[in-house]
């Protein structure tokens, strides 16, 4: 398959502009909050900050692992933990009067619990500051040490997703080698083992030479480890130094994987050009979906 270079006209996105938009970045710089929204370089971030979604990266903004299509930096040893991050993301949340937030983290293989206290430190900090906000945590999958785990889905966020990144034939080339395709099946599969009331959450990217039998693959082996939520959008390379686009897929095929999704079970599937694993219109539907589940729950 031959390389590409030009972007398609439905990868074009206007440039972040709003007042709301200002306000968060501005706020997130006063105190000292990385996102991921920044740090990934996200198409949407104007349409997500805007309409009153951001996804927080703890942590520091180093991360232990080298992934190649990932435009985070990387380093052996993170930075050392901020004590006060919990309560500052807490306070920022309730500051934005954000209705969804997502968490997330750089990997950091370098504690003694990957971080799963932090994390869990972070939720219960938003629950006291923010208590209407809805948080969905994207966990790295802790070496495949299940009570870290464990520490994450007790502290009870309304999502937690964990993603496979790319079909498990190309994960190998994608991904750092201390990550694995099985491995990461197994992190959202236990979520529901160890609770299972809570919703699980993937993503893969598209366009790093897969084909779109492995894609469908993918999205059965997720459904087999009841994984409730799916995102899958086009892989943009970052740098130069990361992994080059193999292929531009048309919209017409994002849709044809949203169908088959939702014909798989998947209780959403968020499939376009531009969807990232945390993205307003998922995260907006997946609020209302689970707001309809409390209603009837109470009913």
């Amino acid at each position: 398959m031959s390389r590409v270079s030009a972007k398609p006209s439905w990868l074009k996105v206007k440039m972040p502009g709003s007042e709301r938009y200002h306000s968060i970045r501005k706020r997130a710089r006063q105190l000292r909050l990385a996102t991921v929204c920044e740090e990934a370089r996200c198409p949407n971030i104007g349409e997500c900050w805007a309409g009153g979604t951001a996804t927080f990266m703890v942590m520091g903004d180093t991360c232990t692992r080298g992934c190649r299509f990932c435009a985070v930096k990387t380093r052996r040893n993170g930075v050392p933990l901020d004590a006060e991050e919990p309560r500052n993301v807490a306070e920022a949340i309730a500051e934005m009067q954000l209705d969804y937030v997502v968490l997330t983290s750089v990997d950091r293989d370098d504690l003694d619990d990957g971080g799963a206290g932090h994390f869990a430190a972070c939720i219960r900090e938003t629950r006291i500051a923010s208590p209407k906000t809805m948080v969905e945590v994207l966990i790295p999958d802790f070496r495949g040490h299940m009570g870290q785990l464990w520490t994450v889905v007790e502290a009870q966020p309304e999502v937690i997703a964990h993603n496979v990144e790319t079909v498990r034939r190309l994960s190998p080339s994608v991904r750092d080698p201390r990550a694995n395709y099985d491995q990461s099946l197994q992190v959202i599969k236990h979520i529901k083992t160890i609770d299972p009331s809570r919703y699980s959450k993937s993503a893969i990217m598209v366009g790093l030479g897969e084909t779109p039998e492995e894609v469908l693959e993918c999205m059965r082996d997720l459904r087999e480890v009841d994984c409730d939520f799916l995102t899958i959008g086009q892989y943009l390379q970052p740098t130069g130094r990361h992994l080059k686009v193999q292929e531009f897929i048309h919209p017409d095929v994002f849709e044809m994987y949203r169908v088959e999704g939702e014909k798989m079970g998947f209780k959403y599937v968020a499939s376009s050009p531009l969807v990232r694993s945390s993205y307003k219109a998922g995260e907006f539907f997946i609020r209302e979906f689970l707001e309809r589940q409390k209603a009837a729950a109470g009913a």
